[in-house]
């Protein structure tokens, strides 16, 4: 799939959520004020009721036609215009709530024009049944009133919640279908990602194994013409040549193979003890040796690090790994400088060169299997995005921690650092 093509199918798709996410919330909302209106008329209906009911009690009349007032959101009060029996009143106001089928907790107060007080009347469950309160709750006054009582429905959000569980189930199913898309599209460009990497690593192989061929092709062409056998110094220089192309072919082919045998898990860490400082000289000359560049290698070695426990094989990979990363990106006269240093619960190994260093955005990256930093359309640096990759790999296996440090224009860093079990 095309770039253009993705982000047309992740913006379309960002557009398609955003409109059902906005359609969602203007139909909850819609849904919720339609349910506290019902439940408020309910209540308005139930309370005229009430009062009705108490002043033909009292044989009294209402003071006026619309005796109840709505104070907040789950707050009324009722004007009785005579004077209020509790538990008349809480028959009343449990019969009628029951007959309009309005199952929430509900708690009433009635007006002492005495103590000019509100005092708390009972707290009573959508089961009508009271609930043990021994904390006296302040129901606000209503100063327009003489005999009144207030009741308070403290549980209202949770009620219209409650009748509202289809709408939230609707909501539910909604984010597993926004998660599924954004999953589908984080796996889409993962997998673009990989099979940009794979590609690239298809056409670096193929330029890294047709230099060699091409080599070790026209070298043959010249051994196998007869006059060749006149010219000793001739043949063996082309006969070296095919030797060293081979050898090239050999470890390309060799580094592939390695990392194939660490996906599958076939490879086995043969441990023993390892004098690191002198692995890392041994190293370092081989490195000086075989580079084709004027190539210097500084080393600061501590005599405290001593020996640790490593595979010999894949430990020597690594460094010679990151030299030849080092070698391959110090500029035109590369400086390597390799540290080593004992801490107290661990041996820190670094390795550090004078190249162009590594941005930030792809510090993250670069132990990537198949990642090569972009250089545009500058290609002078062969490889197949595989070294680091094995240096992570081969570290995790030993449990060893590896780190980049780097800052663009200033060289990069890489630091191993190896725990000490001794003194675990």
């Amino acid at each position: 799939m095309r770039q253009k093509q993705i982000r047309f199918v992740v913006v379309l798709g960002a557009l398609a959520i955003f409109g059902i996410i906005s359609i969602q919330v203007y139909f909850l909302q819609n849904a919720w004020n339609i349910k506290e209106k019902q439940f408020v008329q309910s209540v308005l209906i139930g309370l005229r009721n009430v009062a009705e009911k108490m002043t033909k009690y009292n044989q009294s009349a209402l003071s006026n036609t619309n005796p109840v007032r709505q104070l907040s959101s789950n707050y009324f009060v009722v004007d009785i215009n005579s004077v209020i029996d509790a538990n008349i009143l809480e028959f009343y106001l449990k019969a009628e709530f029951d007959k309009l089928n309005l199952q929430t907790d509900f708690e009433y107060a009635i007006y002492n024009c005495q103590t000019d007080k509100m005092e708390y009347g009972n707290y009573l469950t959508k089961n009508g049944t009271a609930k043990p309160n021994n904390q006296t709750i302040n129901l606000p006054k209503y100063d327009q009133y003489t005999y009144y009582f207030g009741v308070n429905f403290p549980l209202l959000r949770n009620t219209i919640t409650g009748d509202m569980t289809i709408w939230f189930f609707f909501i539910g199913l909604l984010l597993v279908a926004i998660v599924f898309f954004v999953y589908a599209i984080f796996v889409i460009l993962q997998q673009k990602r990989l099979s940009e990497m794979q590609k690239d690593f298809i056409n670096n192989m193929t330029h890294e194994f047709k230099t060699p061929i091409s080599s070790i092709n026209i070298s043959a062409d010249v051994i196998m013409n007869p006059e060749i056998i006149n010219d000793p110094a001739r043949l063996f220089t082309y006969g070296s040549v095919i030797k060293q192309e081979n050898n090239r072919l050999n470890q390309q082919v060799d580094k592939i193979l390695q990392i194939a045998r660490i996906e599958s898990h076939s490879f086995h860490l043969n441990k023993v003890t390892v004098d690191l400082n002198a692995l890392v000289l041994k190293v370092a000359e081989n490195c000086k040796a075989n580079s084709n560049r004027q190539l210097v290698v500084n080393t600061n070695l501590s005599d405290s690090v001593g020996c640790i426990e490593a595979d010999v094989l894949h430990l020597t990979n690594i460094l010679h790994n990151l030299l030849d990363n080092a070698s391959k990106y110090s500029g035109k006269e590369p400086v390597i400088t390799i540290e080593s240093a004992r801490t107290e619960k661990s041996v820190m190994i670094s390795i550090s060169d004078n190249g162009p260093g590594i941005s930030h955005e792809f510090q993250r990256r670069v132990f990537q299997k198949f990642y090569r930093i972009p250089t545009g359309n500058l290609h002078n640096v062969k490889g197949f995005g595989l070294g680091l990759y094995y240096v992570k790999t081969i570290c995790d296996a030993h449990q060893w921690e590896i780190g980049l440090k780097s800052e663009p224009r200033k060289g990069a860093t890489f630091v191993i650092e190896i725990p000490d079990k001794k003194k675990r």
